[in-house]
């Protein structure tokens, strides 16, 4: 029995994008494909390489192509084309096609620590990332990560650090160690304006950028500056935190920015005999996230191995990536990719760029 693109095709009609809610094939994002004898091979476009229903796509394709007559051997590659979310970024030379915040209402809540290990974890699944510290004031990407200097510049423009396959630019390296930033407003918002338009980032499908804590000038001048895909906010368990949290979650509201979800750091302790203890009380990141009708993105414990890294210059999903807080900040970054596709493939100025031949 000869096996044809058509039935092959109409097989593969019938399996849905989990997340988008269309089918693969309707969506474009079935490509190469090629029969020989009883073997079909083809490609799936993924729309993120960090796509969390990986796994379950590629069973769902491979059952459906097996109910075609004469089949016998499957081939399936994933691949992926991360979609642009359609916003106009004229002030970065290079196309940047995802822009995401990660904030905070207060500090001490470990936002720059969830920074560097959602964007390290973007870029372990095969994405291009840059990080961009815009928390001028307490610059602390660069420990963190392990780089104590830029490289040196492309002509006018600044190249960012390379580390751990993500792009970074701080503060911290164009400053000597130690050296208080005693600036006014003006001086903060020039100063993000040349990390976006004065930097050889390259063409990114995700540009994170850590936010200092608080409501003030750095968060306004960067969503005047950069139209944002969305935002993250992190949070502690306990009430005071969750109070601060939601001024950064309605700030980023009032400035018309998506909010991709929550995230609650340091939300328990495992201990040695197997109990937990909630240092910081329990569940308040998710109650934020009921309360705002706003996704919860996940709970990150607490681990002294998250505090050596940070030190060591050695981010947790590297040092110790089957840990249960590298799994959950890799599960996060996941969640933020899905729904930064699904926001861009939803757009109507965001299908045609990246999803049809």
């Amino acid at each position: 029995m000869t096996i044809t693109k058509e039935a092959v095709l109409a097989a593969l009609s019938k399996v849905q994008e989990p997340e988008l809610h269309q089918d693969l094939v309707t969506l474009n994002m079935i490509r190469n494909l090629e029969i020989a004898g009883d073997k079909v091979s083809f490609t799936v476009m993924l729309t993120t390489p960090a796509c969390p229903l990986r796994g379950r796509i590629d069973k769902e394709v491979r059952e459906a192509v097996m109910t075609v007559p004469g089949v016998k051997t499957i081939e399936v590659k994933m691949d992926s084309d991360v979609p642009n979310d359609g916003r106009m970024r004229g002030l970065v030379n290079m196309p940047i096609r995802n822009a995401i915040a990660v904030g905070s209402g207060k500090g001490g809540v470990g936002k720059s620590t969830v920074s560097v290990n959602i964007a390290v974890a973007l870029a372990q699944s095969g994405a291009r990332v840059g990080l961009m510290d815009a928390d001028i004031y307490g610059p602390n990407t660069p420990t963190m990560l392990g780089v104590d200097k830029l490289p040196p510049p492309n002509g006018q423009r600044l190249v960012p650090a390379d580390a751990y396959g993500i792009k970074m630019v701080s503060m911290g390296l164009l400053v000597k160690p130690g050296q208080p930033l005693i600036w006014r407003g003006p001086m903060l918002n020039s100063a993000i304006r040349q990390f976006l338009g004065d930097v050889d980032w390259g063409e990114l499908d995700y540009l994170i950028i850590d936010l200092p804590p608080g409501t003030g000038d750095a968060a306004l001048s960067l969503a005047q500056a950069l139209p944002l895909s969305g935002a993250v906010i992190v949070t502690l368990p306990q009430l005071v935190s969750l109070e601060d949290a939601s001024r950064g979650l309605n700030m980023f509201k009032q400035l018309e920015v998506p909010i991709l979800g929550i995230v609650e750091n340091m939300s328990y302790l495992d201990l040695p005999d197997g109990t937990r203890m909630d240092i910081f009380g329990s569940g308040g990141g998710e109650e934020l996230a009921s309360a705002t009708e706003t996704t919860f993105l996940g709970k990150i414990p607490i681990d002294q191995n998250i505090r050596i890294g940070g030190d060591t210059g050695k981010p947790i999903v590297v040092s110790h990536p089957e840990s249960a807080v590298a799994k959950s900040l890799q599960e996060i970054s996941q969640k933020i990719a899905a729904k930064v596709s699904v926001a861009a493939m939803t757009a109507s100025n965001a299908l045609p760029i990246n999803i049809v031949e």
